[in-house]
């Protein structure tokens, strides 16, 4: 049945950022697809919600309290990843989000700014990346998803680390599907609009073509079918989950899209 190829019953899924909003969500839905979850991000008592979530499913939910721009932290995390669940299937490498940085102009942006959100939204999907891979290798197969922005695609008014970080994930994206593909480890890209943690910066979402924001539970069935045997023909790809934004050249530019028509 072609339903079949979509579940992960028997599968390891490591996802970052899984204390709440995008992350959380992927986490539940994982978990009811059939796959054990490690829930990675710092807070712990965030996490701790996110596991209940997990659990009620009746998959298990390993807590992993973990700064992804530590690569000694992201090491670990992979190590108990092994350790309590045997294996490592999938990373969705979700954790990043805005900085200090964010708004100002290049020419107030500081070195520790700047390395801050490259280091929040780039480098830590990298030491997840090389933390799993080895252990792929040893399954002969895995997938990783790595989430990047609308922002990595076009250019933004005062936003420098954080729409570079986005745009290098694509290419850290692509450079490990031509990388990896032929040892049965496939790496694919979400590309997400403006959903719920964003909300309040974008007016709702009423200039999205849809007409508004993404639900958090939305990006969940996309990532899905992205870790699943599904998509095993999909390698290296960007797919966008955006409403219609990028279609329709919605970015905030400092100045108010006008309705055309």
């Amino acid at each position: 049945m072609i339903l079949d190829s979509f579940k992960l019953d028997g599968k390891v899924a490591i996802i970052t950022g899984a204390g709440r909003g995008l992350g959380r969500a992927m986490a539940v839905r994982f978990a009811q697809a059939g796959a054990d979850v490690v829930a990675a991000a710092r807070t712990l008592a965030e996490l701790e919600q996110t596991a209940e979530l997990v659990r009620a499913t009746g998959r298990k939910c390993l807590i992993a309290q973990t700064d992804v721009t530590r690569s000694d932290q992201v090491n670990a995390m992979a190590a108990a990843a092994i350790k309590e669940l045997g294996r490592i299937d999938i990373l969705i490498n979700n954790a990043g989000g805005y900085h200090k940085g964010m708004g100002k102009p290049l020419h107030e942006l500081t070195d520790d700014e700047w390395r801050e959100g490259i280091d929040t939204n780039l480098t830590g999907q990298f030491y997840c990346c090389r933390a799993v891979v080895t252990q792929m290798l040893k399954q002969q197969g895995g997938k990783i998803i790595n989430i990047a922005s609308g922002w990595g695609l076009r250019g933004g008014k005062n936003v420098f680390a954080y729409a570079c970080a986005k745009g290098a994930v694509l290419q850290l994206t692509r450079s490990l599907a031509v990388t990896y593909s032929r040892k049965n480890i496939y790496i694919n890209c979400i590309v997400p609009g403006i959903f719920e943690g964003a909300a309040k910066y974008f007016q709702g979402g009423k200039f999205i073509p849809i007409g508004r924001i993404g639900q958090d539970a939305e990006l969940g069935p996309l990532a899905l079918f992205l870790a699943s045997d599904a998509s095993n023909h999909l390698n290296g790809a960007f797919i966008t989950i955006d409403g219609g934004g990028l279609a329709g050249g919605i970015s905030p530019t400092g100045s108010l899209p006008r309705q055309i028509g």
